[in-house]
């Protein structure tokens, strides 16, 4: 029998995808963008870096272009500007692209898998304002199927 494809699946849409530490504890993370570098640093050599000040908020913010996989190249923002706030962006990303960061960002840099959670601009202006959780276990091929279930949940299935 073969298996259907999932409109979510035969579409490779693009979005951008934030990850967020738990709504009830920004400090989960326990991270700074200087921490953040360096991680990023160990897991991607081909990595680009630029600090600026973000002219919506006037934060601080790390900007980075990463090589995830060879000739796929994706470019994020990461904020942490106190202790109690944090995010990582990444822009105009598939699902499939996002799950390897995510998996990455849950495995390797947060103290445990429980504290990500996620939301996408289609998501936004769509207006969903719910973040969704990361699965906490599982490799990429779970978070794609989180990451594509909540895709399809905006855009009508």
């Amino acid at each position: 029998m073969r298996q259907r494809k999932t409109v979510s699946a035969e579409r490779n849409i693009r979005t951008n995808f934030a990850f967020y530490p738990p709504e009830e504890d920004q400090a989960a993370w326990g991270t700074t963008l200087e921490s953040l570098e360096r991680a990023l640093r160990q897991a991607f050599p081909e990595l680009t870096v630029e600090y600026r000040i973000s002219g919506v908020h006037r934060l601080r913010v790390l900007d980075f272009e990463i090589e995830l996989a060879p000739d796929v190249w994706i470019d994020g923002t990461a904020a942490m500007p106190r202790p109690e706030y944090a995010f990582v962006t990444l822009t105009d990303v598939t699902a499939d692209e996002a799950a390897v960061f995510a998996r990455w960002l849950r495995d390797s840099v947060v103290p445990a898998p429980h504290l990500v959670r996620f939301a996408s601009s289609l998501a936004m202006a769509n207006g969903e304002q719910d973040t969704w959780p990361l699965p906490a276990e599982g490799g990429v091929g779970e978070i794609v199927a989180e990451l594509r279930r909540h895709l399809a949940s905006v855009e009508g299935g």
